[in-house]
């Protein structure tokens, strides 16, 4: 059994993982490429809404909220189809909780940005 990586090497090359997992998000899945695009757009426009710095880091934090989730979801269903494309309940049951849990991290998005910038 080969010795598993402790320290810095673990962590050094979990980075690179995790940029392979964002980097094979934004090549196969369109809506993690769309919410990216909404994000770097967003992002930095928080620097110059009127708003505190609370209002900011929560704004901030409901974007990036949909990101993490949307890349949960891709996995779920990369995971869903590696297993068989051959419909099944349970399979349909976990894609459409994934994207259940998109749809709410977007609307939570859309309520705390018009709630911070419109009221």
């Amino acid at each position: 059994m080969p010795e598993k990586n402790s320290g810095f090497t673990r962590v050094y090359k979990a980075f690179f993982y995790s940029m392979n997992g964002l980097t094979a998000a934004f090549r196969y899945e369109a809506a993690f490429r769309q919410e990216f695009i909404v994000a770097l757009i967003l992002l930095p426009l928080t620097i110059w809404l009127p708003v505190s710095h609370m209002e900011r880091v929560i704004m901030v934090g409901t974007v990036m909220l949909v990101l993490i989730i949307e890349l949960l979801n891709s996995g779920i269903e990369a995971t869903v189809d590696r297993i068989s494309e051959e419909h099944h309940e349970l399979a349909g049951r976990a894609k459409d909780m994934g994207s259940a849990a998109v749809l709410l991290s977007l609307m939570l998005w859309a309520y705390v940005w018009s709630s911070f910038l419109f009221f």
